[in-house]
């Protein structure tokens, strides 16, 4: 169906409250697990290291899929692909609430990360293709980014609530109702929409598989920094291998006839420093709300519930700092958005760096939240705008992927980096006599300070290196018009 039809389309902002719905679940799980994953040790029995795969399997499947799911939405189709994840989503939220066992945890996780390589690129495909009105597409990503962000941020809360009252199981088995509505309605709501593909002309699978076995690689290879120092075997050679077969995946799709990422696609400017300053935004946004559960619990005492219902505050302040970016970006444009709530967030780190072992919550964790969280959500929308600067009707999905993986990359990267550096900081305050807890606190204060200068660094890029950023997608019909001449 063409943009302009489904623009004029009154069921587009009901199909927006069902995917934005969805990415809100997918994403909730990213995080959900975190305050949960001592009862889940306890229920199945795994070890440290076996228990860090709980998590490690989710990032490692969404991480190393991402970008060929975008593509794949593009070729097949982006509510094919859409319904796709959604039913791997549920199958895989089923398998993890009734496992009995660590096998059928690891598995069902790594299902779930799977699903959202699927799903996640092809629903944000479909946003940008229903709204096409510059105004309405910003509001659009305003609401998709703002769901998604409050789900990854609720999802400590939604643990701590659902494990103190029920059973870690529910954080899982609550995903299935949500699965089989949007199962029914998006059929219903949403037009199939693919690119335009020449007759002839194969899928690209050598470039495909290159891509996908490289991240996979990148990614555990960064994963296995937790429990092995960065030169070891253990890290350097997947780390090394992904980055050989990304070179690799180059060289491919310069030479294929029909790439699955086609080069060019990397050419716009502003793309490019959306998706690298996106890798900072992750690492700062992960590795401080990790540290800051952390420091919370074993510095401060807090109890999981405690723990979970103190992100409250920055779920409500990074839904006003996305309310703030909708409405500002349209009229101060997305350059100058983005690079302000960029350095925003991080002086909001940098006032979180001040927490001391006596900290309280609400003159020591709480102004720094409140800051960090309004500029965060306000650099969402622009930034989501910028990833899709440039893009057309047919590869909506793969800068989709892109930005996503982007920041799944930037996530593992944030707790490869800075959650090493700051213990090793915390044990070298030990040796040279300082207490447990101080020495704790220290190295949590050095990851802070680390988040705010990538965030920092992120604006100051942004302001130097962004084109004039317009909301509009380019003109579907036209190209496919070209396409079929």
């Amino acid at each position: 169906m063409p943009a302009d039809a489904l623009e004029k389309d009154p069921r587009r902002w009901w199909v927006l409250a069902l995917l934005s719905g969805l990415a809100f679940m997918i994403l909730l799980d990213m995080t959900v697990v975190n305050v949960a994953l001592p009862l889940i040790q306890d229920g199945l029995g795994f070890s440290e290291s076996g228990l860090t795969w709980v998590v490690n399997g989710y990032v490692l499947a969404a991480g190393g899929l991402l970008l060929l799911g975008g593509r794949l939405a593009d070729v097949f189709g982006r509510r094919r692909l859409l319904l796709i994840g959604v039913i791997v989503f549920a199958v895989s939220s089923a398998v993890c609430g009734a496992a009995v066992n660590q096998p059928m945890m690891i598995i069902g996780r790594f299902g779930q990360g799977a699903a959202e390589a699927i799903a996640a690129p092809a629903s944000l495909g479909l946003i940008a293709l229903l709204f096409t009105d510059p105004k309405e597409r910003t509001k659009a990503l305003g609401v998709w980014g703002g769901l998604v962000a409050l789900g990854g941020t609720l999802g400590y809360v939604i643990s701590g609530v659902l494990t103190d009252l029920t059973s870690w199981r529910w954080i899982f088995f609550i995903n299935v109702p949500v699965a089989l509505a949007v199962l029914l309605l998006v059929p219903r709501l949403v037009s199939e929409s693919r690119m335009v593909r020449e007759q002839g002309r194969r899928l690209d699978v050598a470039g495909a598989a290159a891509s996908t076995a490289g991240l996979v690689a990148l990614v555990y290879g960064l994963l296995q920094t937790a429990e092995f120092s960065w030169g070891s075997a253990r890290v350097l050679v997947p780390v090394l291998g992904g980055v050989g077969l990304l070179l690799a995946t180059v060289v491919i799709e310069r030479r294929a006839r029909n790439p699955l990422i086609p080069l060019e696609f990397f050419a716009n400017r502003t793309r490019s420093v959306i998706n690298l300053t996106s890798l900072f935004f992750m690492a700062a946004f992960i590795s401080y709300t990790f540290m800051l559960t952390l420091f919370e619990q074993h510095v401060l005492d807090y109890s999981s519930l405690e723990s979970g219902l103190g992100y409250l505050p920055l779920g409500f302040a990074i839904g006003a700092g996305i309310g703030l970016g909708t409405a500002l970006t349209p009229r101060l444009g997305v350059k100058a958005i983005a690079a302000a709530g960029f350095v925003g967030a991080g002086l909001g780190l940098l006032l979180t760096s001040t927490v001391g072992v006596g900290a309280s919550y609400f003159g020591g964790i709480l102004p720094g939240m409140i800051v960090f969280g309004v500029f965060a959500g306000a650099t969402m929308p622009a930034a989501t705008n910028a990833a899709l600067h440039g893009v057309t009707a047919q590869d909506s999905g793969l800068a989709s992927g892109v930005q996503t993986t982007m920041q799944q990359i930037g996530g593992a990267l944030g707790l490869a980096v800075l959650v090493p550096v700051a213990f090793r900081h915390s044990a070298e305050e030990i040796r040279h006599g300082a207490g447990i807890e101080e020495a704790m606190t220290s190295g949590y204060v050095l990851s802070f300070r680390i988040g705010a200068v990538l965030m920092i660094l992120g604006g100051l890029l942004i302001a130097a290196l962004f084109e004039h950023v317009s909301t509009e997608m380019r003109d579907p019909t036209a190209e496919i018009a070209e396409k079929t001449r």
